[in-house]
């Protein structure tokens, strides 16, 4: 049962609701709790505990959620390829591989598009997207954040 994309009371701090939004995932996996741990670490996403018990997850940004499947094999051959934007691909990558990951492209700089592409420990193939300029607009985030 995958239930709403978003069970939250309707609010301006809640993810972009609409018709065609693409809001839920599910990643196979051959262990949720390493695959949990391995998006935690590789690309910032929130781990959380579903009404259920199940692992679920939320993108870095709270507008996509998922959980992790144990019934489906990897998508290890690139078909259906989801990109997840990120500030710094090469930074990026670097966590993909400490937390467990595998290099499937390298960061190519060549083209229009600053693209790379990655394996995760389960064996699904995913791409990362470097976002012209996410880089700066994150760090003036951080400077504004007050120190605690």
């Amino acid at each position: 049962m995958l239930g709403p994309c978003y069970d939250e009371p309707m609010s301006d701090n809640g993810p972009t609701l609409g018709d065609g939004k693409i809001c839920y995932l599910q990643l196979p996996a051959r262990d949720v709790q390493e695959s949990a741990r391995f998006y935690s670490e590789a690309l910032g996403w929130t781990v959380r505990r579903r009404g259920d018990g199940s692992a679920a997850f939320d993108d870095g940004v709270n507008e996509v959620s998922g959980s992790w499947v144990l019934d489906r094999p990897p998508a290890a051959e690139p078909g259906l390829l989801i990109y997840v934007m990120v500030a710094d691909a090469d930074a990026t990558l670097a966590r993909v591989v400490a937390a467990g990951g595998e290099v499937v492209q390298p960061v190519d700089r060549s083209g229009e598009d600053v693209l790379a592409r990655f394996r995760d420990p389960a064996g699904n193939v995913l791409g990362l997207f470097e976002q012209p300029g996410l880089a700066v607009a994150s760090r003036g985030q951080q400077a504004e954040t007050p120190q605690r």
